[in-house]
Formats: structure tokens, sequence, C-alpha cells
């Protein structure tokens, strides 16, 4: 998560409506998955990357494909497999025998919204080429570096129910995401609006309702400088380093998760819940950061980048029962 480098708005300008007609776009479209729709706000405010895990079904493509219509930007979607190589995602370099020479031709990851199906299926030098491009914004090719779009968001894919054919994703790939979300299915009654919907857009030959207006970047940008202008209390930014210092010094909270826990949350973790913070303290329209802010973004910003113990592992123990364990025993101010 990189510092927008875009000029704070002027006073009295707000970026607000934008982002609030954007996401009553996004429910209309993407039935059933609120918490989808507002993690994928979020990782769009906070300049991160959304991981997302669910069965087949869910939305999850539909949804990003819904923000890339509202937005001013580009789009690819990329199908990851086993036989994937580096060069499928970055691009390479092609000999042209009418100049007798390379030109590099550019991958799908030059684009600003990128959509990495089933990233759990793509081997490890796959995966660490999109580590480059999550982490530094650029990917490199032989010894030349080339930069990304400064709008860049990666909303990753994984289905939880095929294990086979997988590899999973490394630590310090997780601890990239900004968020991993996790989503089930939607009730009785959200399915048949889902079905009604499917039926309008079969009969209309178009998948999306066009939006009221394409988001810009410039104003993606603005929101960014907005939300950092936010006011975060020192005890707010104290709670956030405290939970996190927890995971790695647990035994003063809780002998449970001293007994759970094997390996900590980085520092990433914190920015990652302050910029989520901020974030949905700005949807909501305030100007200041809360507690309640805090604790809604952490089990999001956290369950991926907690090791459990193998023992607590065997016994059914999960990393949202080590969080929801954090956020009782970590006074709030």
């Amino acid at each position: 998560m990189d510092v927008p480098t875009a000029v704070v708005p002027e006073a009295g300008r707000t970026t607000r409506p934008a982002f609030h007609a954007l996401r009553t776009y996004l429910t209309s479209e993407i039935l059933g998955q609120e918490t989808l729709v507002k993690r994928l706000l979020v990782a769009l405010l906070g300049d991160g990357h959304l991981l997302v895990e669910g069965p087949p079904g869910l939305a999850k493509t539909r949804a990003i494909k819904a923000l890339a219509n509202a937005m001013e930007g580009s789009f690819q979607r990329i199908q990851f497999t086993p036989d994937m190589l580096p060069a499928d995602l970055t691009g390479s370099d092609i000999y042209r025998p009418e100049e007798a020479g390379f030109h590099f031709q550019r991958g799908p990851l030059f684009h600003n919204l990128i959509l990495a199906d089933e990233i759990n299926r793509a081997p490890a030098k796959v995966q660490s080429a999109l580590l480059e491009a999550m982490a530094e914004r650029q990917i490199s090719v032989g010894l030349a570096s080339y930069p990304l779009p400064r709008l860049f968001l990666v909303m990753a894919t994984q289905n939880p129910i095929e294990q086979e054919g997988t590899y999973p994703l490394p630590e310090a790939q997780l601890d990239r995401f900004m968020l991993h979300c996790r989503i089930d299915y939607p009730d009785r009654t959200t399915t048949l609006r889902i079905m009604d919907l499917a039926r309008r857009e079969a009969i209309e030959a178009r998948e999306f309702v066009p939006p009221p207006r394409r988001l810009t970047e410039e104003t993606v940008l603005h929101a960014r400088a907005e939300i950092l202008s936010l006011t975060l209390a020192e005890s707010v930014a104290e709670y956030i380093a405290a939970l996190v210092d927890a995971t790695r010094c647990p035994q003063p909270y809780s002998a449970r998760l001293a007994e759970w826990l094997r390996w900590g949350a980085s520092p990433r973790a914190a920015i990652a819940i302050e910029r989520g913070a901020r974030a949905l303290a700005w949807l909501d329209e305030r100007d200041f950061v809360s507690p309640e802010d805090v604790q809604a973004i952490a089990p999001d910003a956290l369950r991926h980048r907690l090791l459990l113990d193998y023992s607590a592992q065997a016994r059914g123990v999960t990393a949202e029962a080590c969080v929801e364990e954090l956020l009782r025993h970590v006074p709030a101010p």
C-alpha cells in the first residue's frame, strides 16, 4: 500500500457523493454480497489488494467486473492454472526481425483492475511475479523494470472446496493483501432476486446496467487523500498497535491466544487496519476514526496474517477464533 500522491482536495470539496453513487450501483448489480462490495471499496480507497475466498458462483468475478464497468479504467481477468509461466502475466521480449531487435510486449498485468481468478492454482514462479507487481507496482523482465499504473488493484479469488492441484500462497504473498474477505451463500429471498436479475439481463442481452457516471482515476486519488486527512485519535492509533502487538506477544492478554499462535502479524497489518478503518469511517460520512471501525476491519486484515500452532490447528482452532479472542482481551479506548 503506497501513500497516495494526489493533492489533497480543496476545502469543501469531497468525493464522497461519487463513491456513494458507486456503492449504490454495485449493490444493485451484486445481490446478497454487501460485505464483498464494501471490502472491495475499502481496498480501492485504501490503495490495497483484496483476497476473496468463497465457493463458486457467488459473484466474485461479477463484483470486480461491475467495479470496472463503473470506472474509467482498464480491466483484465487472468485465469490461473498450473501450467502458467511468469511471462503470461508480465509479458516478454519479442524479437522483431524487421527491426533486428527485441521489443517488450506487455502482459495482462498492465491494467488498472486485475482479477486473479483461483490464484492458488498458479505455481510459485507465477505467484512471485504477481507478488512483485502487488508490492512494488512494477514488473521486471530481464534487466528492465516497467512501472504499473498508479491506480492498480488486484482482487484474487480462492475456492475453499477444491484443493487438488493447488499451490497454497506463502505467508509473504498473503501479507501483501490488505484484506482477506470470506463470503458465503445468499439466502433464499436474495436467490430469487438473483434469478430475476439474470432473467432481465438475458432479455436485454447485456450484463450490467450502465452506471450513472463513471468514476475517474483523479476522483479515486482525491478520495484516498481525503481518507488520510481524517482525524485518528492517538488512543485509537495505540489500540491498533496494541492489537497487532498482541498477535506477537499474546501472553499478557490471553493464555489461550499464547497457546494458539505460533507467529503474529507484521507492521503491514497495522497499516491495513488503519487504512481500512479510515475508509469505513469515510464511507459512513464521519471525519474521525472510531474503535468500532478498527474492530470491524480487524478480522479481514488479520485472518491471513496469523500463523497458528500445529496443536491448535489439530484441535480445529481457526484464525477467526484468534481474532475474536484478541478483540475480547485487548482493551479498546
